[in-house]
């Protein structure tokens, strides 16, 4: 079965990521270096033992757009991510064996070098993906 694995992360976070004052201690260098040495070797990892099917890290939420409709018209804005505490930053698909494997597999990310005050709000859901309209619902 595959599951989807996402992280979270604020316009805040990535903005200390890349250095820029957030009222929070800036991300050095050498630690968003760290977070990224963590993340090649884990997706090896689960390269090598045939559990990842995809993988990608998401950009800055600043360079969003969100579609929507107003009376059957389109409308494109910018995303609404300002204020927003938290969006998807990033996400695994894997194909395991068990709910229970996935969740193994999310917990090695607690493991993720960072900031202690960025490790104190990360997280991630665990969520199967459905292969067909009767798998949405339970």
């Amino acid at each position: 079965m595959k599951y989807m694995i996402l992280t979270y992360a604020s316009q805040q976070d990535y903005d200390g990521m890349a250095g820029k004052d957030t009222g929070k201690p800036a991300w050095k260098p050498e630690d968003f270096a760290a977070m990224a040495a963590f993340m090649d070797k884990f997706n090896t990892e689960l390269m090598e033992s045939g559990e990842l099917v995809e993988t990608r890290g998401l950009s800055a939420p600043v360079l969003t757009r969100r579609l929507g409709s107003k009376d059957g018209v389109p409308v494109v804005t910018d995303g609404p991510y300002a204020e927003t505490q938290e969006v998807l930053a990033g996400y695994w698909i894997v194909e395991c064996e068990s709910f229970d494997r996935a969740t193994e597999i999310a917990a090695r990310l607690a493991d993720t070098p960072a900031p202690e005050f960025a490790r104190a709000t990360a997280y991630a859901d665990i969520r199967p993906l459905a292969e067909g309209a009767d798998e949405l619902v339970e």
